[in-house]
């Protein structure tokens, strides 16, 4: 009876031992590699499922590296690269693809460029097949005064080797806007450039854009230029506008001067009529005390009347004179 129930234990152990081997290790796909030429032993396996890695992620990329004619792809480095978080599919694509167009990629630099948060298999691909982006509607002034608004085309292919720390597609579409405005603004006419569209393209081309990118630029062409606004006609109705408006305020401020000039005058006379009218109100008193200390005689007081008495008349004939010349 004992050795009866020791078998079964036995059993169950060795059921328990199959299904935990079963779960940990897949079986096909780990048979499947072993005939692909994939070596991979039972405890790395087990190690990859203790690493919490899938077998399935790193035996399958194996095996596709391995019937692509990759060599040099070793688990560890596959399950370094899952580990820190990047695409092990996307990297064995990518260098079978650049093996097959016979472009020079590593391991190292793929998983680089993987973690670096760019597209390897779209890099490969671009570098295969260039791609071509245009730029936005770029505006630029001759010197003539007249705007060209000029649209590009420019073809680019990946640069692998400049892939990690190089510029992306925004910082060569700034440098080409750029050189199509130097380009643009550094024409005399703004008909030569109408004439030669592809001084642009030439120009642009000469400046090596493509620096420190992530991209070769192939080839620039114009697509489109239009004439837009008279921007120089334009400014100088505007400074024209600017010089009036001065002049306007100079002359409210001369005018502004005038008027007070004119009412400080204004007071000043009126100061002085009411002095004099103050003075002659004291005129009848001072000749009366001078007759009452004898310093006036009669006679000289009626001579000062008829002085007074003419020369009030030459002023009631002299006014409308006066007023016939006005």
């Amino acid at each position: 009876m004992a050795g009866m129930v020791g078998i079964i234990a036995l059993l169950v152990v060795l059921a328990a031992v199959f299904v935990i081997f079963v779960v940990v290790i897949p079986i096909p796909l780990w048979i499947a590699a072993i005939f692909s030429g994939v070596r991979v032993s039972v405890f790395g396996l087990v190690g990859m499922r203790l690493r919490r890695v899938p077998p399935q992620v790193i035996l399958s990329a194996l095996i596709q590296a391995r019937k692509a004619g990759l060599e040099g792809i070793s688990s560890n480095a596959l399950e370094a690269h899952y580990l820190a978080g990047g695409n092990v599919f996307r990297v064995i694509f990518a260098l079978v693809a650049a093996d097959k167009a016979g472009i020079p990629l590593t391991l190292q630099r793929a998983t680089a460029i993987d973690l670096a948060g760019r597209d390897v298999l779209e890099a490969v691909k671009m570098s295969v097949n260039p791609k071509v982006i245009e730029t936005p509607v770029v505006a630029a002034v001759a010197q003539d005064g007249i705007q060209l608004q000029a649209v590009a085309r420019v073809t680019v292919r990946a640069n692998i080797d400049r892939l990690v720390g190089g510029a992306g597609e925004e910082t060569v579409l700034a440098r080409i806007g750029e050189g199509i405005v130097t380009t643009i603004g550094s024409a005399t006419s703004h008909k030569l450039v109408l004439e030669n569209p592809d001084m642009i393209s030439k120009t642009v081309l000469k400046k090596g854009l493509d620096s420190g990118t992530a991209f070769e630029i192939l080839s620039i062409d114009i697509a489109d230029v239009d004439v837009g606004k008279n921007i120089g006609a334009e400014l100088q109705m505007t400074q024209a506008n600017a010089d009036k408006d001065i002049a306007q305020a100079k002359a409210e401020e001369r005018r502004a001067m005038a008027i007070a000039l004119e009412q400080e005058m204004k007071a000043k006379i009126r100061q002085m009529e009411a002095d004099l009218v103050a003075a002659e109100a004291e005129v009848p008193q001072a000749i009366s005390e001078a007759l009452a200390s004898g310093r006036l005689g009669i006679m000289d007081y009626y001579r000062m009347k008829n002085v007074m008495a003419d020369t009030d008349m030459r002023h009631a004939i002299a006014k409308p004179a006066a007023a016939a010349a006005e």
